[in-house]
């Protein structure tokens, strides 16, 4: 089993300076965390020692053999695969076409021989689904035990796996740590990029923290907490994650009163065409109330396919019969998605023209020459604190937090009476996710309604002044502050009687 070195690793792009000299090694048979705040060089050092990137300068060496990974192909050759955050497989291509895609050579185009093999690769990593099933129909955690098989099946030793349990349920979670033990008994190499530090703590033997492209120091998952190694990421004690949110004002800006809603969502049930598919189903959200005040964070939870993104994005007229968004933003009720990348922001335009996008022209004109438009991004830039070097800079070059900060300031632009968050923090750092929070508290401050739909229910209780739990498409309880935990947020959400 290979021991993996990176020395004085340095990564400079022009004007920047990923990575500033950093030295890690990585151990048979461990499970390694890497932690940083968004743009802090750990995804730059794992595609160097993934092959995606080369060093300016420095080394990689595995067993003590220097190495100069020029492809990725390199990389695997040496025992060295990356399963990246955006997974990369065919949709229109089955299972087995996509496990052996680019060496097909190996198997000499023979489909038996392929899905055998590919079969065998299922079974080592304990997948349920069959080499045959298009990839489309797939689960989000499937599709990923795809990429890890594809990976242990051209022999790889070493895994890096960029937020591999972003997107995933608590069950789908288990399994996927399940997984990592079991590769971490058979000698392998497991690297895990996390923003989600209990996670790490509990599954990894050793955590590297990065800041700002610096290597600031390793410890043992037992030796450290959430705390200490959020301060290690951020250069400082960050004190209570949770700003103090004001009481809310009495105005209702917003109300939904005795309505019945037709929700279409994912069901849970295979769809007829291939098994891991989903079929929409809809369902009749009877609505009793919902009100939300000026001033005040109101929270919705519960557990995936609950429907609490599906009835906003309804409710605001993103979908479904009365799909007009609009109205909405007439009446200065929006929404923030939690796709940033597909549905909030276009990467390859610049930071202001994302923010002045929705005003110039489909929804009146707030905004008629370049200089206004370059003036207001910059206010922007100051009052979110978004770190690029110029508003004329490409969103995709940014990092996930400052994307997000972007987001938010395209719809804040309009001077919204209600902003919907859709799951506003995920993928960010924990210096970015204090940042939003301050963000939050402040829109309540200024008397906007504010409504956070999140899978975090720690962010809930920290945040909202009341949470709805939703359930089969509709809303199941109502909690107060004086009754959030996350023990009751769970009953609510699963059924179960307390």
């Amino acid at each position: 089993m290979p021991h993996v070195e990176v020395r004085e690793v340095v990564k400079e792009y022009p004007g920047v300076r990923a990575l500033g000299g950093v030295s890690l090694d990585f151990v048979p048979g461990e499970v390694h965390g890497v932690i940083g705040e968004n743009g802090a060089g750990k995804s730059t050092l794992m595609k160097i020692l993934a092959g995606v990137e080369r060093a300016t300068s420095g080394s990689v060496s595995v067993d003590g053999a220097a190495c100069d990974f020029r492809g990725v192909q390199d990389a695997m050759r040496a025992g060295v695969a990356m399963i990246h955050q955006e997974l990369n497989l065919v949709d229109d291509l089955s299972v087995a076409e996509n496990l052996f895609l680019g060496r097909e050579g190996s198997v000499v185009l023979n489909r038996n021989r392929m899905e055998a093999e590919t079969a065998r690769w299922l079974a080592i990593v304990g997948a349920g689904f069959a080499p045959s099933d298009m990839v489309r129909n797939l689960s989000l955690a499937e599709k990923q035990l795809v990429e890890i098989a594809k990976a242990v099946s051209t022999g790889a030793e070493v895994l890096i796996m960029d937020e591999p349990t972003a997107v995933l349920s608590v069950r789908e979670k288990t399994s996927m740590f399940q997984l990592v033990a079991k590769l971490k008994a058979e000698g392998k190499t497991v690297i895990l990029i996390s923003h989600l530090l209990g996670e790490l703590i509990e599954n990894c033997d050793r955590i590297s923290v990065l800041r700002d492209g610096e290597y600031v120091g390793t410890a043992g998952a037992g030796e450290v907490d959430e705390r200490s190694l959020a301060a290690m990421m951020v250069g400082r004690e960050l004190g209570d994650m949770y700003p103090v949110v004001g009481e809310p004002g009495e105005e209702v800006v917003f109300e939904l009163d005795n309505a019945t809603i037709a929700l279409s969502h994912p069901s849970p049930i295979p769809s007829p065409q291939g098994r891991g598919g989903r079929a929409d189903r809809e369902v009749q959200a009877e609505i009793a109330s919902i009100k939300v005040r000026a001033g005040e964070v109101l929270g919705f939870a519960g557990l995936i396919g609950s429907g609490r993104t599906e009835l906003w994005e309804e409710i605001l007229g993103l979908r479904g019969r009365r799909a007009n968004y609009a109205q909405s933003i007439k009446d200065r009720h929006v929404f923030v998605s939690e796709d940033r990348k597909h549905a909030g922001l276009h990467l390859d335009f610049s930071v202001e023209n994302n923010i002045a996008m929705p005003w110039l022209s489909r929804f009146g004109r707030i905004m008629t020459d370049r200089t206004e438009v370059r003036l207001r991004a910059e206010s922007w830039k100051d009052r979110l604190a978004i770190k690029v070097p110029d508003v004329a800079d490409k969103v995709g070059s940014l990092s996930g937090g400052n994307q997000q900060k972007v987001s938010l300031a395209k719809w804040l632009e309009g001077d919204p009476k209600l902003i919907v968050l859709d799951e506003p923090t995920r993928g960010v750092d924990v210096g970015s996710k204090a940042q939003i929070y301050d963000i939050i508290a402040r829109l309540a401050l200024e008397g906007k309604a504010v409504v956070v739909i999140s899978s975090e229910m720690q962010e809930l209780i920290g945040l909202c002044h009341r949470v709805v739990v939703m359930r089969g498409g509709v809303p199941v309880g109502i909690l107060d502050r004086s009754e959030l935990s996350e023990e009751r947020i769970m009953e609510l959400a699963a059924g179960i009687e307390s």
